[in-house]
């Protein structure tokens, strides 16, 4: 019997496979489909994200080609524009094709098994154990963590989907090959709308919209509000094809049950305003790894999990109040202009404020 099996080759998942692999546990990630993979995804790694990436042994593998390093957050609106500077060790910009083949490449390096084009299709919790049905027969393991994102289908089996959110948000991502322009992260923002544009390789610009349900378009109709930003893209040749995501924002009613983890966007997610969530989802997977041995050796059980899902729910109220604060921004054009002029005159202030929510 297997230690742990992982449904979700996402980054939550092959970040957990990694950790836990480094610590000698037996670990298998089921994905569905076929990996690296790609996602709409707004593409940043914050500080946090960043260590992450170090502590799994994956930036070394990410292709030169296709990540470039972030040193600020730059806010837009109209001719206002503030900055801040983010803290060591920076942010990088990574295409999510590259981001996964790098975890994927520390996750087989570590020891752990990656099995592509195999879903799974059910699971049993029994006493000690887990039963979980694939397409190729039926795996054990002593515990099943659910990575397999925002519309989690094993959370949605065990009743852990919570209530719907109000406010329904979406996005929509491509890719220009075009050289970046800043070693920014830009958030451009318009009426019920953000451009999110993080630079993704020394040759590429990716453009992620986010959008009120209200204001769902086009993507092109929904770049022409940002006439600037459209601007400087004109002319430049797609790279990716679009990709769409949402609705953004779901709700879980807890995290744990005995045998079973909900990890990552899986686990619950708010919206991508911030761009954190990579990096959350990173230090979830770590933390998660580094409680495995003791979990295991209890038995698994819910109650052998709180530690970690009371650190869980720690990030999870720091990222939703930032978060939530932002998008009382994008809402609101009047206290955002006045948040922009203040903070574009006091940016050591700004970073500051972003250096506490990053940390």
């Amino acid at each position: 019997m297997r230690d742990l099996v992982i449904a979700g080759g996402g980054p939550a998942g092959l970040a957990l496979a990694a950790a836990a692999a480094r610590r000698g546990l037996d670990a298998l990630v089921l994905e569905r489909g076929a990996l690296p993979a790609d996602k709409a995804c707004g593409e940043g790694l914050l500080p946090a994200g960043v260590r992450a990436l170090e502590e799994l042994g994956a930036r070394a593998h990410l292709d030169p080609s296709a990540h470039a390093p972030v040193r600020a957050i730059r806010w837009i609106d109209g001719a206002r524009v503030a900055e801040a500077r983010l803290p060591a060790p920076g942010g990088l910009g990574v295409r999510r094709t590259a981001l996964s083949a790098a975890l994927l490449a520390a996750a087989r390096a570590a020891g752990a098994e990656v099995r592509e084009r195999a879903a799974v299709l059910g699971h049993r919790r029994l006493a000690g154990e887990v039963r979980v049905e694939t397409g190729a027969g039926e795996e054990r393991a002593r515990l099943l963590v659910a990575a397999d994102g925002l519309a989690s289908a094993i959370g949605r089996r065990e009743g852990l989907e919570g209530p719907p959110r109000p406010g329904r948000r979406f996005g929509l991502r491509r890719h220009f090959a075009i050289a970046p322009w800043s070693d920014a992260v830009e958030v451009h923002f318009a009426e019920g709308v953000e451009a999110y544009v993080t630079p993704a390789g020394p040759g590429r610009v990716g453009v992620a919209l986010l959008c009120e349900e209200a204001a769902r378009d086009a993507y092109p109709r929904l770049l022409a509000r940002f006439p600037a930003l459209a601007a400087r893209l004109a002319g430049a040749p797609t790279d990716s094809p679009l990709a769409g995501a949402g609705p953004l924002a779901r709700a879980v009613r807890r995290r744990t049950l005995d045998r079973l983890v909900l990890l990552g966007d899986a686990a619950g997610y708010l919206d991508a305003i911030t761009g954190e969530g990579l990096s959350l989802a990173l230090a979830g997977a770590l933390a998660l790894g580094a409680a495995l041995p003791a979990a295991l050796q209890a038995g698994a059980g819910a109650a052998s999990f709180a530690a970690w899902e009371r650190g869980e729910r720690l990030r999870y109220a720091r990222y939703a109040a930032v978060t939530r604060l932002v998008l009382a921004l994008a809402r609101r054009p009047a206290l955002r202009a006045r948040a922009l002029d203040r903070l574009g005159r006091h940016p050591a202030l700004f970073a500051r404020l972003v250096a506490a929510a990053v940390a």
